[in-house]
């Protein structure tokens, strides 16, 4: 996180990760995790991470959540490229990045969630729903 989006671990210090076999989960650190620990958890806190393919990918709540503290790879997008997004188009940029993961923010630092860059250009990585819900925004 800090290396791609400039986001200083100092922002995750009071969680914890958990790793299933493609998923890591966070959750806020308590004293009582310990006596929980005896417990057989499958899930646990926010999804932070899933495994696709070879890469490890931020999940869209937790860009949501975290995103804002961004200091790197973040896309200052308007209202005709989040619709170019949203309807399956990808989006011509010159960013001075390696390719990977992006930040989509519209408006006053409103993350939405990622876009991945590839050669100059970004296609959405936003859910469905979320998809539905930024289509309804923008109307």
């Amino acid at each position: 996180m800090e290396h791609r989006f400039g986001i200083h671990q100092v922002r995750f210090a009071g969680y914890l990760l958990f790793e299933t076999k493609k998923n890591w989960f966070l959750i806020k650190s308590t004293y009582l995790i310990g006596s929980a620990s005896q417990l057989k958890v499958s899930k646990v806190g926010l999804r932070a991470f899933q495994r696709v393919g070879s890469f490890i990918k931020p999940t869209t709540r937790f860009i949501q959540t975290f995103g804002r503290f961004a200091t790197r790879a973040k896309l200052q997008i308007d209202r005709a490229q989040l619709q170019a997004l949203l309807g399956g188009e990808k989006i011509h940029v010159d960013l001075p990045l390696d390719n990977g993961y992006v930040i989509l923010v519209i408006g006053d630092n409103s993350v939405l969630g990622l876009g991945l860059y590839l050669n100059g250009k970004v296609c959405s990585q936003l859910p469905r729903k979320e998809i539905r819900s930024a289509m309804l925004n923008i109307a």
